[in-house]
């Protein structure tokens, strides 16, 4: 694979890429690329967190990168997911991969690391304190977005205050040249660049690039387009306060009607449609040609092979929401299928499910 056709598949990755220039230099050197990603076990896991983040490390890992997957558990304690209660997340994340096992993610490239294990490292506390100098603690305040959250300091606990700190000593720990996670961490990690070439070899010396992904919508109305650009990137994400407002990795083909039925999907309406987001970032990602099917009254059956296809005819109200809906719950029941199934005849996994879904969601 020669580096432009490594690079067009990261690009098909990132939103926005920090650092391109610097990417291409990566790509060049023909050393081996690490990046990072990580996550918080909270609750049951989505389709974003599931299938999107198989496609985008999938694509990553087919570029030549080997992935360290991070499992935030402490971090999740300091921003009190499932209460702050360690054990509990500890199974939640093992639940996640079993998610990831059944959806076709490349676990053959994929490492995955505990942050429980790298808090009994002195040296990682060290590297903590180190990046907690750097800068003013307004700084660290403005990344807040990465949590999740849009908050004043006085809402905050000096636990949430130590997240960003960790965040970033845990990129330069893992030698992680390349960060791929969501708009929402685009902050942090642009404070990752800053803070990095003031840290000392071999953890730190270096501004990774940023590889920023799209951040799925949830499925209701977004807000209104003049909000504010960061509350908005925390108010349209998929947010788990609401379960309609996503299509969960285990969901029945009775949730996935339901959900899909009373989705956001104005007719020929294409910017901020969750349902149209669902075919761009998912579906066509899956599906490399996709047939609406209609009552020959309505027009007869519509074979799209890209989803460009799909919003132009949408746009000029050539297809229906309905269709769309109809056809978007067919294949979503498809990818889910092999999912379910795993939880149904795997014991580990089944116990892991139900252990999560007994467990009360906080934040």
């Amino acid at each position: 694979m020669t580096i432009e056709e490594r690079l067009n598949l990261i690009k098909q990755v990132g939103e926005e890429i920090v650092g391109e220039d610097e990417l291409i230099k990566l790509l060049e050197s023909g050393e081996p690329l690490i990046a990072y990603d990580g996550f918080e076990p909270s609750g049951q896991i989505h389709i974003a967190q599931g299938l999107l983040r198989a496609i985008n490390i999938n694509k990553m890992t087919k570029a030549g990168i080997k992935f360290k997957m991070w499992i935030a558990d402490w971090h999740a304690v300091t921003n009190n997911k499932m209460g702050g209660d360690l054990e509990k997340l500890k199974i939640v994340a093992k639940y996640f991969i079993e998610v990831w096992k059944a959806s076709g993610m490349d676990l053959n490239n994929v490492e995955f690391l505990w942050a429980s294990d790298m808090v009994k490292n002195p040296k990682y506390w060290e590297l903590v304190i180190k990046v907690g100098t750097t800068n003013k603690l307004s700084r660290f305040i403005r990344t807040a977005e990465f949590m999740g959250r849009e908050e004043s300091i006085e809402k905050l606990t000096a636990a949430q205050i130590m997240y960003p700190c960790m965040q970033i000593a845990d990129i330069f720990m893992l030698g992680a040249k390349i960060t791929q996670l969501g708009m929402d961490q685009r902050k942090v990690n642009m404070l990752a660049r800053e803070i990095g070439m003031q840290l000392s070899p071999p953890a730190g010396g270096w501004k990774p690039v940023v590889v920023s992904h799209h951040m799925l919508m949830g499925l209701g109305k977004p807000p209104l387009s003049d909000a504010d650009k960061a509350t908005r990137t925390i108010a349209i994400k998929m947010s788990k306060s609401n379960p309609d407002n996503a299509i969960f990795m285990t969901d029945t083909t009775e949730d996935i009607k339901r959900k899909i039925t009373k989705a956001y999907c104005p007719e020929g309406e294409v910017k901020e449609n969750p349902v149209l987001e669902y075919y761009r970032y998912i579906l066509f990602e899956k599906f490399p040609q996709i047939t609406i099917e209609r009552p020959s009254k309505y027009g007869g059956a519509v074979i799209l092979d890209s989803y460009q296809n799909l919003e132009q005819l949408y746009k000029e109200r050539k297809i229906h929401p309905l269709d769309i809906k109809q056809t978007a719950v067919i294949l979503l029941d498809q990818l889910l299928e092999p999912v379910r199934e795993h939880f149904s005849r795997n014991e580990t996994a089944k116990a892991l499910l139900a252990q999560v879904k007994s467990f009360a969601v906080t934040r």
